[in-house]
């Protein structure tokens, strides 16, 4: 089985007032409890603001640190899914699973080979 990274990209700022976070949470909650029992979760992670990042460079021998995202936006990454999946087809299913639960988009990627599994 191939690992895949669902990655959920949401707009920076407060969630507009007709988003019923409540609801999103408890259908993430299923869609987690799903990729349990079906064998699939891997992993799982909410992030911080994106202003809560540090970028850390190597410049010549030294470290450079700068605050704020990689990139500025106007969305970030908010979390992340890893899954296992036979193919991209069944990636692809619990990528739309999450799509579904948080209304938001879904980056599918699968993971360079590296033996596990």
């Amino acid at each position: 089985m191939t690992r895949y990274l669902l990655t959920i990209y949401q707009p920076d700022g407060a969630p507009p007032p007709d988003v019923d976070l409540g609801r999103v949470m408890r259908d993430v909650g299923r869609f987690l409890e799903e990729t349990k029992d079906a064998g699939a979760w891997v992993f799982n992670g909410g992030l911080h603001e994106p202003g809560t990042a540090t970028v850390v460079r190597a410049r010549g021998g030294d470290t450079l640190l700068t605050d704020g995202p990689y990139v500025e936006g106007k969305e970030h990454v908010g979390g992340f899914v890893v899954v296992r999946a036979d193919d991209l087809d069944g990636a692809l299913r619990w990528g739309g699973g999450l799509a579904a639960a948080t209304g938001l988009p879904i980056e599918v990627r699968p993971f360079v080979d590296d033996g596990a599994d």
